[in-house]
């Protein structure tokens, strides 16, 4: 395990900053109990760490009120009580297909049982969605546009801003998957004009697996999917409306809630945009690496900008999947093969018969050396007779 280099960052970030595993370690040993539940000293240190951990995210999205940055599984976890909460008998939803499963599966069922009606956009020959084509698909029955920031097969991240003020205008409720863009590119709710955003703590917030969330702007008329117990109230027979218990019930993932809190506070200490444009560098150093080999096709790869640092690619006459293992059992190079969640994307390139593709996503903790290790195996994979 110790000579993995690991390139598959876009799944989860590996290995994670020595503080998370750290902070972890020592809030568990001595606040592994539930939060505001009780009065007793360790009850209220550990809902202290779960409302700085509210704050600070909330300061990292631009939004006002931390109750409304609410905690989950993960990105799909939020997504879907976003979209399930918003979604009513006889709405029109427009999303685009660079979309995960997170956001394509939920519409689905949505659709598919006679609840809403959904328009998917096309993506350019670079990755990136054009504005005006969502401007274009917009309805008067349309409730709400669904987009990815970043995407996980070919890391363009996409014109929010611009996408965003053609919601507004329109009067139609925006929602972010910010899975990919969390932690890595900065997000500004209000400037951006996004409703709601979905996150996951485990890929560039640095925390750990099953912790998630989202935030939700005022006055955005969600309803609430879940019920349950929240230590508050408890002779109330519906579950409360406000926030942040309308998106959570039961005991929070504290032990996960901490790992993101020193996640996330590790990141802003390095800062978002300095961890960024490292990957990028690293990014540019293999597109670069392999863009010449014989054999090598990339796709959606033009430069650094508008992009995170995920790159796919194929090698002629190989399946995504073997290269995987040769990378792996040959060269201890960890990537990841296929569809990656995201089926439309793969419609799009042209890969969906080719069963995807390798993708190698760089992350805070890679290194050159690293990148001509991969550039190196990546050659040699692509050199074997066929």
């Amino acid at each position: 395990m110790s000579k993995l280099i690991y390139l598959d960052n876009s799944a989860t970030s590996f290995p994670k900053p020595e503080i998370v595993y750290e902070f972890m370690d020592s809030f568990y040993r001595t606040h592994g109990v539930s939060p505001g539940r009780s009065g007793f000293d360790a009850a209220i240190e550990t809902e202290e760490i779960v409302q700085n951990t509210r704050k600070m995210l909330t300061g990292i999205f631009n939004g006002d009120d931390p109750n409304r940055l609410t905690f989950s599984y993960n990105a799909s976890d939020s997504l879907n009580m976003i979209l399930m909460g918003l979604a009513e008998k006889g709405d029109h939803v427009v999303t685009t297909k660079l979309e995960h499963n997170s956001v394509l599966r939920p519409l689905h069922h949505l659709e598919l049982n006679g609840v809403i009606e959904v328009t998917h956009i096309p993506f350019d020959k670079h990755g990136y969605i054009h504005p005006d084509d969502i401007k274009k698909a917009i309805k008067k029955n349309t409730k709400m546009v669904v987009v990815n920031h970043g995407s996980n097969v070919i890391g363009t991240v996409q014109a929010i801003a611009n996408i965003g003020k053609i919601c507004k205008e329109a009067g139609v409720c925006f929602v972010v998957d910010a899975s990919q863009s969390a932690g890595a590119i900065p997000i500004d709710m209000k400037a951006m004009g996004i409703d709601a955003l979905a996150f996951t703590g485990h890929k560039c917030l640095m925390g750990p697996t099953g912790i998630g969330g989202s935030y939700i702007m005022e006055n955005l008329p969600i309803k609430g999917t879940r019920f349950g117990g929240t230590g508050v109230r408890s002779a109330q027979k519906t579950h409360l409306t406000e926030f942040p218990y309308r998106m959570e019930c039961g005991t929070l993932n504290t032990i996960g809630v901490a790992g993101l809190y020193a996640g996330t506070k590790w990141v802003l200490e390095q800062g978002i945009e300095k961890l960024h444009a490292q990957e990028m560098a690293l990014w540019e150093k293999l597109k670069n690496g392999v863009k010449d080999i014989e054999n090598i096709t990339l796709y959606c790869a033009d430069g650094p900008a508008n992009r995170n640092a995920v790159l796919s690619m194929n090698i002629d006459k190989f399946d995504s999947g073997d290269v995987g293992t040769l990378l792996d059992v040959d060269y201890d190079i960890a990537c990841r093969t296929g569809l990656q969640c995201a089926p439309l994307v793969h419609e799009g390139i042209g890969t969906i018969d080719l069963h995807g593709t390798v993708r190698l996503s760089i992350g805070p903790f890679n290194t050159e050396a690293h990148i001509d290790a991969a550039i190196a195996a990546l050659k040699d994979i692509a050199s074997i007779p066929r």
